[in-house]
């Protein structure tokens, strides 16, 4: 029954882009026992993950990629390819300032590609050359997560330059106070909480997607 208010669905809402057949399902009571994976056949635009170390860009853009069917890529795992040394190596050598300008260049290059997840480091979207080019041609999703949830999953690992400090959780507090504001200008946003699983993560992303499609094909119905 649920498919064939699948195919229905499909059929009315093709016009606004395929994330509205979910949109057009969550009206059916069967929805919640629906699989997303079933109904998501072509992501015609990339989805790009924005947020904070530690808000989980990376471990919840596999799982949304494997959920979608399409590929993931995480930007700071790119650089490193490119660069061909780690990311705190590239800040050593070249500087923030080197480290951004090859980040906008190998954002650019990966938006250029095929629709997929992609994972981008946390100052990233801080860049207006870089949020303007996401605007454009992706759909943005900030995964906001408090003080203490980004603490708990950074405090005391490697890999992390901005906060090689002597402070570096006040580090961390005074990111959030200087890009939250800017990360709040993201298509939609999901929180992301210590107590959360990465899966119920996706699910809400999912649920995202499928209003901020909804919202887009109501907007081109009072067009029309």
């Amino acid at each position: 029954m649920l498919n064939r208010y699948y195919e229905a669905a499909r059929r009315h809402f093709r016009p606004f882009g395929y994330i509205s057949v979910i949109f057009a399902l969550q009206q059916s009571p069967s929805f919640e026992s629906f699989s997303m994976g079933n109904a998501l056949r072509k992501l015609d635009k990339t989805l790009v993950l924005v947020g904070l170390m530690g808000c989980g860009k990376s471990s919840v853009g596999r799982r949304l990629a494997a959920r979608l069917g399409v590929g993931f890529v995480d930007s700071d795992d790119e650089i490193a390819a490119a660069a061909g040394m780690s990311i705190p190596e590239v800040f050593e050598r070249f500087g923030e300032p080197g480290f951004r300008d090859g980040e906008a260049k190998v954002i650019s290059r990966l938006l250029r590609g095929p629709p997929r997840v992609l994972a981008t480091g946390g100052g990233a979207f801080i860049s207006p050359l870089v949020r303007a080019e996401v605007e454009r041609v992706a759909i943005s999703v900030w995964l906001r997560a408090d003080l203490d949830t980004l603490w708990s999953r950074v405090a005391g690992k490697p890999g992390r330059p901005l906060l090689e400090a002597q402070n570096p959780r006040a580090v961390l507090k005074e990111l959030m106070d200087a890009r939250y504001p800017i990360y709040a200008t993201a298509d939609f946003v999901v929180d992301s909480h210590a107590e959360n699983s990465h899966e119920v993560v996706v699910d809400d992303i999912l649920k995202g997607l499928a209003a901020l499609a909804g919202q887009k094909g109501k907007d081109k119905g009072a067009e029309a």
